[in-house]
Order: structure tokens, then C-alpha cells, then sequence
């Protein structure tokens, strides 16, 4: 048998993938695709690369922002992904009754020892009775009770915050807030779940903690848009190992948690244990957790006290008048050394004070984009409502917080703007009669059965440091 020559058989390949990659590229712009109807950019028809290359530069937020400012509410961000800014269908999409995650946390998932099998994390399992049987862990340890029993380390850390700023307070020398908010979270949730061993605030970043996470989350951050190149990636040593680093810190805290008091009733307390049983979690579903842990309670919580204090110092007249709130609920404190204590739990009643943070947490919400879900496999696809929008199966939507705070149907007027008023009751000093303020378009802890579990205590947090602050 006469074999064709090796240059004839690159050529049938490079023929046979180019009529491939045209043919694809040629129905996924065509009117025969099923999202065909919803505009968007020509380039997020045909690919995905089009959102990484922004989620590469830190700016895919603001890159949908923009998008549906041009394009309407319905967007078409990749050849089979909506992105919906329509607070009607945010309870058919992320409610009881909405829809299980779509691909995207595939791509998000950490791996165990640069193996395929995936950390089981209540952040990306896509399987509802899988969630629902991790969020028990996270309900049972943001329970009222739970909450209760954080306040004291978490006020003890505040102090210790508040001494540090005060030490650098009468100087010339430039503060960081970022990176004092971020140490400040890391030292909390090391408290709160570890048995206080990041010491942050006191020591810096000697370990690396921070940084750690800072790196091992940026890789994920990208996979998200192409979950498909998960397995190789982080199959590729040089490539994923700031985000094995990550992992494996993951695994040593859990490690080091584990050997410490086990009645110790702290944060890891309930989510290493269950009480419909006595044996301690498997340590993979321990590890998930710690990685979860440090991210959702430090990272989003640093970003959202260094957003909120940068409005504040930019808007004078937003930080005079929530001085005088605090001043008139608190005549005696002093700042200098903190005394008399300030009560936690009354700060949840100064108006002012939570429209400041209901603000921040409009304008900069800690998860900007990427709240995905996907119809049910076998479902065909699912109506959302009376917004007359239906997705395909096989098709993704998001709900962009960022864009979705910054609509002006919902907020306005000046939906860029930090204008706490707007969150004030009606009859309160600023009337909020002249500001549109739609509370079902608000959803920085995003919402139904996957929203945030520790919504209370990150409020609580930030409450008690700007109060302090103050």
C-alpha cells in the first residue's frame, strides 16, 4: 500500500480543522442559533476568549457594565451565555425555584494534589442535593447563637486595627487601607476558624497567607470563562502552582484546626462537624471548606471596608454626616482608647451607618459578576416569568450585581454615585422621596438558596470597623 506523503497529511488536518472552526464559528452567528435573537458583540458570539481577555486585565465587571449599556438588558457575553440585568427574573434564575450552577464553577474548582478530583465545595458544586446537604454545615454555623459566640474575637481585633491606624495616624508616612482591611480579615477569620494563627496585623505578611490566596485565586478567576481547559491547566505543573499553594494552605490549616480542641465552638466547629452525626467530616470536605473560609470571609470583606472608606474620604459631606450619627449615639467614646465599648449589636440600628454600607455594597459588591446558572439537563430549557426570556438548554445566564446596582430603572438618579440617602426612609432627614431605590434589584450577597451564609456576620464586621473608625 502507497502512503501519501507527510505533507499531504498536514495538509488534510489543517483543511479538515479550518472547515471545522468556520463551520462552527458560521452557526453560532447564524439566525439558526438559539440565543440568534439577543444582541451582543459579534466577537462573544463566537467565542469565549473575548470575556477572558478581560478577566485576564481585571475588568470583566465593568466590560458587562458597559455592554448592556449598549446593548439593553439582555446580553449575549459567548456563543451559548446571557447576561440579564432584569430584577424580574432574578428569583426564576438564582431563586428556590430557579436554576442549579451552570459550567462556570467548573472552572473555578481546586483540585486535590494535582489530581482531577475536585474539592467538594458548597461554592461550585453544581448538584442541588449535593448544596444543599453542605449549606447545612454553613446554616448551623451562621446561626444566631454561632454569630454571637465571633463577637468578642471579632471585637478584639477591631481594637487591634484601630491601634494600628492610631500608630501611623500622627505621621507623614502613607497608609495602605487595602492592605490593612485584607490583614485585619485575614486575622478575623483566622479566629474564627483556625484558632488565631495568621497574626497578620501584627506580624505582616511574613508567611506569605495573604499572598497565597491573592495568587491562587487568579487562575480560577479566568478558568471560569473557559471551564472546558480546567483538566489541562491544572495539569500543567508551572502553570497552576499558585493555585495548588493555595490548596495546600488550605490543607495545612484544616490540618492544624483539626489538632486543636475539638469542643472549641468557633467556626470550623460546625463546619467540620454535622449534627445529624458524630464523625468528623472527611478531610476533603474539611480542606473545601477552609479554602472557602479564607476567601469568602476575608477577601470580600477587606474589598468592601476598602471601597466603602474610599467613598467616604472622596464624599465629605457622606462622612460628616455619618460622624454625626455615630457622634449622637455614642457621646462618650473616645476613639484615642476606645472606651466606653462601643455596643455591637445597636449599631445595626443607626440608619445612616447601614445606608453607608448598603451603598458600598451597591456600587462595589464583593462578586460583581459571574452569579451563572444553566436549565436542568433534560429540561429543554426554562421560561423565566413574565420577562417573556427563555433559556435554552445548553445555554448559561448571568446576573451581573455590578451592572444590575448600576441601572438607572433601579437606582437613580446618578446610579454611579456614593449617595447613601438614597437607602434612608422616607421620613428621615434627606428625604428619600427624590431617589429611585428598588430593593429586589439589590443582591450583593447574591440570592435564593446559594446566597451568602455569612451575609450576618459580614455585616456585623463592617459595621463595628467603620463605627470605630468614626
Amino acid at each position: 500500500m502507497v502512503l501519501p506523503p507527510p505533507a499531504l497529511i498536514v495538509h488534510g488536518y489543517i483543511v479538515f480543522w479550518l472547515t471545522l472552526v468556520l463551520s462552527i464559528i458560521s452557526y453560532r452567528v447564524s439566525p439558526f442559533h438559539p440565543l440568534a435573537k439577543h444582541r451582543g458583540p459579534l466577537l462573544c458570539k463566537v467565542s469565549k476568549l473575548y470575556g477572558t481577555y478581560f478577566a485576564i486585565k481585571g475588568t470583566y465587571h465593568q466590560c458587562v457594565k458597559e455592554l448592556h449599556e449598549q446593548y439593553g438588558p439582555v446580553v449575549r457575553v459567548g456563543p451559548n451565555e446571557l447576561s440579564i440585568i432584569e430584577k424580574n427574573a432574578i428569583p426564576h434564575v438564582l431563586g428556590v425555584n430557579g436554576m442549579p450552577r451552570g459550567p462556570l464553577w467548573d472552572g473555578r474548582r481546586f483540585h486535590q494534589g494535582g489530581t482531577q478530583k475536585g474539592y467538594d465545595s458548597i461554592i461550585d458544586v453544581r448538584d442541588a442535593k449535593v448544596h444543599h446537604d453542605l449549606r447545612k454545615d454553613w446554616n448551623n454555623a451562621f446561626s444566631a447563637s454561632a454569630v454571637r459566640d465571633y463577637q468578642d474575637p471579632l471585637e478584639a481585633r477591631v481594637k487591634q486595627l484601630r491601634g494600628h491606624l492610631q500608630s501611623v495616624a500622627g505621621t507623614r508616612e502613607k497608609v495602605s487601607l487595602s492592605t490593612w482591611f485584607s490583614h485585619f480579615a485575614f486575622d478575623v477569620v483566622g479566629d474564627l476558624a483556625f484558632g488565631g494563627c495568621f497574626e497578620l496585623m501584627r506580624e505582616g505578611d511574613t508567611n506569605g497567607f495573604r499572598r497565597s490566596m491573592d495568587e491562587g485565586m487568579q487562575l480560577p478567576a479566568i478558568m471560569q470563562h473557559i471551564p472546558w481547559i480546567n483538566p489541562l491547566i491544572t495539569s500543567i505543573p508551572f502553570i497552576s502552582s499558585k493555585m495548588r499553594a493555595f490548596s495546600d494552605f488550605g490543607v495545612d490549616q484544616g490540618k492544624k484546626r483539626i489538632a486543636l480542641d475539638a469542643t472549641r465552638k468557633d467556626l470550623f466547629y460546625y463546619l467540620a462537624r454535622r449534627t445529624d452525626r458524630t464523625l468528623e467530616e472527611p478531610l476533603d470536605r474539611v480542606v473545601s471548606n477552609c479554602l472557602l473560609t479564607i476567601v469568602a470571609g476575608s477577601d470580600t470583606t477587606a474589598t468592601t471596608l476598602t471601597a466603602i472608606l474610599c467613598f467616604l474620604l472622596s464624599e465629605r459631606r457622606a462622612y460628616n454626616a455619618l460622624k454625626v450619627e455615630l457622634d449622637e449615639a455614642f457621646p462618650n467614646y473616645n476613639v484615642v482608647d476606645g472606651w466606653p465599648e462601643i455596643e455591637i449589636n445597636s449599631l445595626g440600628q443607626l440608619p445612616y451607618l447601614n445606608a453607608v454600607i448598603d451603598e458600598g455594597l451597591r456600587l462595589v459588591p464583593a462578586v460583581p459578576t459571574q452569579l451563572q446558572r444553566a436549565p436542568e439537563p433534560g429540561s429543554g430549557g426554562k421560561m423565566l416569568g413574565d420577562t417573556q426570556i427563555f433559556i435554552p438548554e445548553g445555554v448559561a445566564v448571568n446576573i451581573p450585581p455590578f451592572a444590575l446596582h448600576r441601572d438607572p430603572r433601579y437606582f437613580s438618579p446618578h446610579p454611579d454615585s456614593f449617595i447613601p440617602e438614597r437607602w434612608l426612609p422616607i421620613e428621615a432627614k434627606g428625604s428619600a422621596q427624590q431617589y429611585t431605590t428598588d430593593k429586589e434589584a439589590f443582591i450583593p450577597f447574591s440570592y435564593g438558596p446559594a446566597n451568602c451564609a455569612g451575609k450576618t456576620l459580614a455585616r456585623i464586621e463592617m459595621r463595628y470597623v467603620l463605627a470605630d473608625s468614626g
